[in-house]
């Protein structure tokens, strides 16, 4: 793998890391709702703990590649894609046409954004 290609895909890695984290972090207390919601809080901030020292390095260092709009559009998408999976594997709930049709517009925003020029 080139340095340039290593470059632009470890941002994008390690947002896909830190959105599987933050998923489990805001959803995955929902299938243990026998336990104390103070419980739940304290876990969920140390899961988001890890989930930060993905997320924020991965805006930084992708920041020199990718516009700020770009990034955030990545992480929408992402974030749709990790949670489409969890909501069905770990949730055991089904996406609907419906989802897909919401989550299908989101991507289409984030491709725009990809489509902008970039400001200097």
């Amino acid at each position: 793998m080139t340095a340039t290609l290593f470059a632009r895909l470890l941002p994008i890695l390690m947002l896909v890391g830190s959105n599987i984290l933050m998923t489990f972090a805001w959803y995955g207390h929902l299938k243990f709702k026998d336990k104390p919601l103070l419980a739940v809080i304290l876990v969920s901030w140390g899961i988001a703990f890890f989930e930060y020292c993905l997320a924020v390095p991965a805006n930084r260092w992708g920041s020199s590649l990718y516009s700020a709009a770009q990034l955030k559009g990545m992480q929408e998408v992402i974030t749709l894609a990790v949670f489409a999976v969890f909501s069905v594997l770990y949730l055991g709930q089904r996406v609907t046409p419906n989802h897909l049709i919401g989550f299908a517009l989101i991507a289409a925003g984030a491709f725009f954004l990809f489509r902008a020029p970039m400001a200097s």
